[in-house]
C-alpha cells in the first residue's frame, strides 16, 4: 500500500508540474502576443522613421480607455476596439505633425514625446479616474476551454490575443514586402532624399507609418484592457516591455519583433512564476545576453546604425 501511495503521489506531482509548465507557457505566449501588438508599431516608428516615440505607451492607455467607453455605449467589443484604434491612429498622426518640425534632432524629439506621454496619462486620469477598469470580452470569447492533456481550463480571450498578434504580423509583413506602399516606406527609411527626388512626399509616408503604429497601439490597449486591466502606470510598463522587444529583435524588423516578443514573454512568465523577486533582472539579463551575441538585435544588421 505504501508503494501504491508513493506511486500515486509521484504521478500527482508530475501532473502538477506538467500543468504548471503548460500554464506558464500559455501565459508567456499571451504576453508575447500583447507585446508584439505594441512593438510592431513601435518598431515601425523607431526603426523606419527613426523617432524614439516615448508617447507610444500613452497611445496604448488612451486606446484602451477609449475602447472601454465605446463598449459601454455600444455593447460591442469589436466596434469599440476598432474605433479606439482609429482614434489613436488620428492622435498619432497629430503627434507626427508636431514632431516633423524637429525630425532628426534627437533631444527635442525625445522631450516632445515624453511631454506628450505625460499629457496623455494626465488626461486618462482626469477622464477615467485612477480605479483599475477592464473591458468585457466578446460573447464568443468569454469563458474558458479545456486544454488537451491537462485538467486546466484557460480563458478563450487570452488565446485570441495570440491569434490577433499573428494576424497583425502577417498583415504587416504583406504590407511591407508585398505592396508598393511597403516598398516606399522601406525606401524612405533607407534614403529619404532619393525618394523625395522621385516625387514622393516622404512626410506623407512617415505620417502613414505613425498612423499605423497608433492604430496598433490602440488595438493593443483594447486587448490588454480586456484580459489584464487599464490603470495608471500600465502605459509605462507596456512601453518598457515593447522597447525591450524592439531592441532585442532589431530596429525596423517585424520578424525580429515577433521572435523577441516570444522570447521576452516566455522568460518573463517563467521568472514571475519561479523567481518573482528577480523577474525584472532576469528579463533585462535576457536582453543583455541577446545583445552580447547579436549587438544589432536578433534580425538586426549594421545598417541599423545609419542616422
Amino acid at each position: 500500500m505504501a508503494g501504491v501511495a508513493l506511486g500515486g503521489y509521484i504521478v500527482e506531482r508530475s501532473l502538477e508540474i506538467g500543468d504548471r509548465s503548460l500554464l506558464v507557457l500559455l501565459n508567456g505566449l499571451t504576453a508575447a502576443g500583447l507585446y508584439f501588438l505594441m512593438a510592431s508599431g513601435f518598431t515601425l516608428v523607431f526603426g523606419l522613421v527613426r523617432v524614439t516615440n516615448l508617447a507610444h505607451g500613452g497611445l496604448y492607455l488612451l486606446g484602451g480607455y477609449t475602447a472601454l467607453s465605446l463598449q459601454r455605449m455600444t455593447g460591442n467589443w469589436f466596434i469599440a476596439a476598432g474605433l479606439g484604434a482609429v482614434a489613436t491612429a488620428g492622435l498619432s498622426t497629430v503627434l507626427y505633425l508636431v514632431l516633423r518640425r524637429v525630425h532628426g534632432d534627437g533631444l527635442p524629439e525625445t522631450m516632445l514625446t515624453l511631454g506628450a506621454a505625460i499629457v496623455m496619462a494626465d488626461q486618462a486620469l482626469a477622464n477615467w479616474g485612477g480605479v483599475p477598469s477592464d473591458l468585457d470580452p466578446p460573447a464568443a470569447l468569454r469563458g474558458s476551454i479545456d486544454l488537451p492533456g491537462s485538467i486546466l481550463l484557460y480563458p478563450k480571450f487570452r488565446l485570441s490575443v495570440v491569434a490577433m498578434a499573428m494576424l497583425a504580423g502577417l498583415c504587416l509583413w504583406l504590407l511591407l514586402y508585398r505592396t508598393r506602399l511597403g516598398s516606399t516606406i522601406r525606401a524612405s527609411a533607407d534614403d529619404s532624399d532619393m525618394v523625395s527626388i522621385l516625387g514622393i512626399r516622404v512626410e506623407l509616408v512617415f505620417c502613414t507609418v505613425f498612423a499605423m503604429a497608433g492604430a496598433l497601439a490602440g488595438l493593443a490597449g483594447a486587448a490588454g484592457g480586456t484580459y489584464l486591466s487599464l490603470a495608471q502606470g500600465e502605459d509605462n510598463r507596456i512601453l518598457l516591455a515593447s522597447l525591450i522587444v524592439v531592441i532585442a529583435g532589431g530596429l525596423g524588423s517585424i520578424g525580429g519583433a515577433a521572435v523577441a516578443a516570444v522570447v521576452i514573454g516566455l522568460v518573463e512568465a517563467f521568472a514571475q512564476t519561479h523567481h518573482a523577486i528577480f523577474s525584472v533582472l532576469i528579463t533585462f539579463g535576457t536582453l543583455i545576453a541577446i545583445l552580447a551575441l547579436r549587438p544589432h538585435g536578433i534580425f538586426g544588421s549594421q545598417q541599423d546604425d545609419r542616422a
